[in-house]
């Protein structure tokens, strides 16, 4: 069970979280939907798709990023929420702010999708009075820097020992486990060898709470396929489909329509007769 606010999720099958960026400078798709009417009709069209939950973000996290001062993040975050909330999906937030948590808690969000995993001060006050879920995320340093030069003695081992040591601190704090979920940051202050190497071991990630994975589009399929940015559809849903085979809970995605059809086909074809 997966409590995300105003949604129970049973977690039978993995559920697929759309991605709607309001920002000018996120790595696959930024400024495409800054405007917030298009932000809302794009979530609108992901929720026609089939998205389970739509993460929100004002604030990109790609490699280099800038940080955004938390007004602007609010600007840009909260008519876009005010436009899905009765969309029929959970409304996920993605942003590492205390401010912005408790501002877009108070609008309604369903979740709280943090990189940061809770560790800002005051960020886990923001979240634990509430009812939202929230997802830890483990990155090595911070985005504008990040993949400067990523370094692990042994990525798999320190990566599980973070979230595990994170999900303490949540559980200490009032957030109870069944609000929780993990996400081992594939590409954030990690090389294509440290993520490949994480994704082996999913397996052991899915063992600590609910497993949410996000590896759409990401540069690792550059280096498998060498292909560019948008050509990177068939390394994107067959990395998600392997990822629910190995246990993950919620498949992070740009392109909902072809993760949904594709659940669908893996799950009829190995479905016991």
């Amino acid at each position: 069970m997966f409590v995300c606010n105003r949604f129970h999720f049973t977690l039978e099958h993995p559920l697929v979280m759309g991605i709607v960026n309001v920002t000018p400078d996120s790595f696959s798709d930024g400024g495409s939907f800054a405007a917030a009417e298009r932000a809302i009709e794009h979530g609108l069209r992901l929720r026609e798709e089939g998205a389970d939950i739509l993460d929100v973000g004002g604030e990109s996290t790609r490699p280099g990023a800038t940080p955004v001062e938390v007004q602007l993040e609010l600007d840009r975050v909260l008519p876009v929420l005010a436009g899905l909330l009765e969309c029929g999906a959970a409304l996920s937030v993605d942003t590492m702010k205390p401010q912005v948590m408790a501002a877009v808690l108070m609008a309604g969000a369903d979740m709280i999708n943090d990189v940061n995993a809770l560790s800002a001060p005051g960020a886990l006050e923001a979240v634990a009075a509430s009812d939202c879920g929230v997802c830890l995320m483990h990155m090595q340093g911070s985005p504008r820097t990040m993949q400067a030069a990523p370094q692990y003695h042994n990525v798999v081992a320190e990566v599980l020992d973070y979230l595990r040591a994170r999900i303490v601190v949540a559980e200490h704090a009032g957030i109870v486990r069944e609000r929780l979920v993990v996400d081992p940051g594939f590409g954030f202050g990690k090389t294509s060898a440290h993520d490949l190497s994480l994704f082996r071991h999913l397996d052991h990630f899915a063992e600590l709470a609910p497993l949410l994975i996000g590896v759409s589009r990401k540069s690792l399929f550059g280096v498998l396929t060498e292909r560019p940015l948008q050509e990177r559809l068939v390394g994107s849903v067959t990395a998600a489909m392997l990822a629910a085979m190995k246990g993950a809970a919620i498949l992070r995605v740009h392109d909902v329509a072809a993760t949904v059809h594709a659940l669908k086909v893996m799950h009829t074809l190995a479905a016991e007769q």
